[in-house]
């Protein structure tokens, strides 16, 4: 990565003898004015809440604050008071009880949206399932599942939607994965559910109020759930209509059979646990594949470059275990594409449960955090011309960036649960797109704008032209 420069943080947490020079409770960074209420900086974030972040970022400082009534909330955009917040102050935080409620109406009470013992229980529960070494044992799954998608795939098309076909192969192998079934014909009607939830859900996040889910006007979000409802239930019906010992080695079958009582989960549970494992698990890797086929399609040079280390270290073959490990430059190109384009560009908003020391400032308890991903990834201090896609800034020899300025999956205990599996899948899909097709920009196509609705998509769906690389033996 790109060596940083000799800025420092501008915050000095001792003075020269070594007494604190920590400002007393009650004193706030600068920060936009927001009037009585704040709420017309409510209406800028609810816009476009990574650009409102990264400007007042650029106005300020590293840290923000925003007075929204009757809140304090803190802008976090340096990399070293990023990470203490989320490492070093992580056991006086919880998140925020606003997005945890709205996550809730979709998610129930899974991992993603529990706290305290409840969540540490679950994770511990589940992170066997997302060990590197678990993620080795579904290779072959992703394999097949990429290979049966890409077949259907064009040979040559001037504007293929590749955001759809993306979306539907990512939601295939987290299917197998954890019901070892695949998405069949319900991909439309899942696709269409999702796209209204994760509106109906943004919307929710910057409403004054939250007005519960059976009011008349929300019948598109509760016809939405309950179609991703009835998904998750089949699935689970047909898993207990077997016999347990035709039970699948997958996810479900795990939730349904825990390694020990402790761990035992009711059937509410298991449902909730499932319904976050197919959302998480697929909209967050479809996204970063979104964006990474547009890298690919708008820089054919790096695109070259990655095919090019896939036909060396591959031959024509499709990945495994063993292979997976040499395509280095192929990796570098997602984790720039993660740089750029991070789907989940600001963190979930964490609130202090007692007042804590951070950047020369004491904050009070139930002061507001948030940590914008999508300035980190794109501060000039950092990354130089960092809006250009170069990928050899994550070369195995690049110089170091500070902990904290490359964020993509959070930082922390609450660190992705899934992160070895995105990366792993991420990396299999993308070698074997570039085995059998290039990517370019269909003509007269514009750039893509970004819209945030809980991740980070182009705001018109993605089309790009695809042409055949040649026959090969995959």
């Amino acid at each position: 990565m790109d060596s940083p420069p000799t800025n420092r943080c501008p915050f000095n947490r001792t003075s020269p003898s070594g007494t604190s020079t920590t400002r007393p409770a009650g004193t706030w960074p600068p920060g936009p004015r927001g009037g009585i209420t704040g709420w017309r900086l409510l209406g800028a974030m609810s816009r476009d809440l990574p650009g409102a972040l990264s400007a007042w970022k650029a106005q300020y400082g590293d840290l923000v604050h925003l007075r929204l009534w009757p809140e304090h909330e803190i802008v976090v955009a340096e990399p070293t008071l990023a990470r203490e917040l989320l490492v070093t102050h992580h056991d006086a935080l919880v998140r925020w009880e606003r997005g945890i409620r709205i996550f809730s109406a979709v998610h129930g009470q899974s991992v993603l949206t529990t706290e305290g013992e409840t969540w540490r229980a679950r994770r511990h529960a589940l992170l066997p399932d997302f060990s590197p070494k678990a993620v080795q044992r579904l290779t072959p799954s992703i394999v097949d599942a990429a290979s049966q998608a890409f077949s259907q795939w064009p040979a040559n098309a001037c504007d293929w939607h590749v955001e759809r076909a993306l979306t539907t192969l990512t939601m295939d192998v987290i299917l197998k994965m954890v019901f070892s079934g695949s998405i069949g014909d319900d991909v439309h009607v899942a696709e269409h559910a999702i796209r209204v939830i994760s509106m109906a859900t943004n919307a929710e996040f910057f409403s004054p109020v939250i007005l519960p889910d059976w009011m008349p006007w929300k019948h598109n979000k509760r016809r939405a759930l309950g179609s991703l409802k009835a998904l998750i239930e089949r699935h689970l019906q047909d898993r207990l209509g077997l016999a347990r010992e035709a039970w699948p080695d997958d996810l479900l079958t795990r939730l349904l059979q825990p390694r020990d009582d402790a761990a035992a989960l009711s059937l509410q549970d298991v449902r909730d646990e499932c319904m976050t494992s197919f959302l998480a698990g697929h909209e967050t890797t479809a996204a970063t594949l979104v964006w990474w086929a547009w890298c690919m399609a708008s820089n054919p040079a790096a695109q070259r470059l990655a095919r090019d280390e896939v036909q060396r270290v591959l031959r024509g073959a499709a990945p495994t275990v063993e292979t997976l490990p040499a395509l280095d430059y192929v990796v570098q190109t997602i984790k720039e594409t993660l740089r750029l384009y991070p789907v989940v560009p600001v963190l979930f908003s964490r609130r202090a449960r007692r007042a804590i020391q951070l950047g020369g400032w004491t904050f009070r308890a139930r002061t507001l955090f948030v940590i914008p991903a999508n300035v980190l990834h794109r501060d000039s201090r950092w990354y130089s011309d960092p809006e250009s896609f170069k990928p050899e800034r994550f070369a195995s020899d690049a110089p170091e960036v500070p902990r904290g300025a490359y964020i993509p999956f959070g930082a922390g205990p609450r660190v992705c649960l899934g992160q070895h599996l995105a990366m792993s899948e991420m990396t299999v899909i993308a070698a074997m797109l570039l085995q059998r097709f290039e990517l370019s920009i269909p003509h007269g196509s514009e750039p893509p704008r970004a819209v945030l609705n809980v991740t980070l998509r182009p705001a018109q769906p993605m089309l790009l032209r695809v042409s055949p690389i040649g026959a090969t033996a995959a």
